[in-house]
């Protein structure tokens, strides 16, 4: 590989491509990495990260507020948009001087600019050309707008945690994870806010109960959601407001319109296709079960990829790639049983095979579920409840899913994450013993199945 600068040369400084430069020059290579905007990518620095802290921040009213069924007197609370915002940025910096160092330790060549691909072993960068002998695609994702007229006055997550204040009233479009997510961060934080989705119910591609009790609880919070309705064009209102035109023929007036309506694959100007690399009809990189694509020394991984857009996954399939081009003996990595959690307010948490997935392969089921007041609000006063679900195969008492709408549930499904991958049994379920009193607990308490 000596007729090469580097043995690898990765485009995309986020999470996959920087795991998989890190370790690849762990197994010897020589290693390069370009990124365009910013360390991180998408998942530090507009997404998972920046999300969960401003979920956080959008908990406390109603922390603030069942203090009181506990004895404590808490005054009027105001929230600081400004000071929220510069104390995000503050540890979003931090982690990009962490992913610079790290990069630094690992003796991986950075470079600061747009990559686009030459051919097969060349790569340009700021006008400078280097060669590799692989290539690694890890551009990941944006926000995809919908053709709406004015589509031009709205906002997506990535303008989202960059606002200069909070919005009084707000329009989310969309009903995935990012959508309720961005939304109950808004109406935890004091913004009036319209949830707008073509479809019947939220999270779709989850279990459909989730969705169905997660919309309930959301509403409860005060949220407005609006199903099988869309946005027909966006003017501007008066007092520099937005005007909201929707399908079911009423107008909304608004001070934000947020755009959550899905991502596509980062792969405009790279130079994919004038080198022979396969695109998806959504411009998603083709690759085979090794990562590799058409063009065998150019390889691709994470949102770019289109299979799973979880971080998670992209560091997973990063590694794999590093060892099978660097290391002796190949990784491998299973798409089954990948937990994920929606930061929405409840949270939502899921792992395995949803009910609708296990019965279309036939399979045939006992399903478990609990809905409760968790101990917390029956002195909070808070009317959140929780939702528990377990999906069994009847014939092996494996369990095949495992699914929560409550507090916690990304941290308690995890675990049972780990048992989902062991083979775990309904049977073995039932002889765990619970932490009591917790909410986790009824996923070992549950013993009698529906009709």
């Amino acid at each position: 590989m000596s007729q090469y600068d580097y043995d690898l040369f990765t485009i995309g400084g986020g999470s996959g491509g920087v795991r998989a430069s890190r370790f690849a020059a762990q197994h010897g290579a020589r290693v390069a990495i370009a990124e365009a905007q910013y360390w991180g990518g998408t998942c530090v620095n507009v997404g998972c990260i920046p999300k969960k802290l401003m979920s956080y921040s959008a908990h406390y009213h109603e922390d603030f507020s069942d203090a009181a069924g506990f004895g404590w007197s808490v005054p009027p609370a105001r929230l600081d948009w400004r000071a929220l915002v510069a104390a995000k940025d503050t540890e979003i910096g931090r982690l990009n001087g962490i992913y610079r160092k790290l990069l630094d330790g690992a003796r991986v060549a950075m470079f600061e600019g747009h990559a686009v691909i030459e051919d097969a072993h060349t790569v340009r960068v700021n006008g400078k050309v280097h060669t590799a002998a692989h290539i690694l695609v890890a551009t990941g994702g944006r926000p995809s707008l919908p053709a709406i007229p004015g589509k031009e006055l709205g906002i997506t997550s990535d303008e989202f945690f960059h606002l200069s204040a909070l919005p009084k009233r707000t329009v989310v479009l969309g009903g995935g994870y990012i959508a309720v997510e961005l939304a109950s961060i808004l109406n935890g934080l004091g913004s009036e806010v319209t949830l707008i989705y073509r479809g019947k119910t939220l999270l779709r591609g989850m279990d459909s109960e989730l969705g169905n009790f997660l919309a309930e609880e959301m509403r409860k919070k005060g949220m407005t959601i609006l199903f099988e309705n869309n946005v027909e064009a966006i003017g501007v209102g008066g007092s520099g407001g937005k005007q909201v035109q929707l399908s079911d023929g009423t107008e909304i007036t608004v001070d934000c319109v947020l755009f959550a309506t899905g991502r596509h694959a980062n792969t405009a100007g790279l130079g994919l296709e004038q080198v022979g690399v396969g695109l998806q009809e959504n411009g998603a990189v083709r690759v085979d079960e090794n990562f590799c694509t058409a063009v065998p020394s150019i390889h691709a991984i994470g949102d770019v990829i289109d299979r799973v857009a979880l971080t998670p996954v992209a560091l997973a399939e990063g590694m794999v790639v590093a060892a099978r081009l660097f290391k002796e003996g190949a990784r491998t990595l299973s798409y089954a049983n990948i937990p994920t959690a929606v930061f929405s307010h409840p949270q939502v948490a899921t792992v395995g095979l949803s009910e609708d997935e296990a019965r279309k392969q036939g399979t045939a089921l006992r399903i478990f579920k609990s809905e409760f007041k968790a101990l917390k609000h029956t002195m909070s006063g808070n009317t959140e409840r929780t939702f528990m679900k377990l999906v069994v195969d009847a014939a092996s008492d494996r369990v095949l899913g495992v699914h929560m709408v409550g507090a916690e549930a990304g941290e308690i499904v995890q675990g049972f994450a780990v048992a989902l991958e062991c083979g775990a049994t309904k049977a073995q379920f039932d002889t765990t013993i619970g932490i009591h009193p917790t909410s986790a607990e009824e996923f070992v308490t549950m013993r009698t199945p529906v009709a």
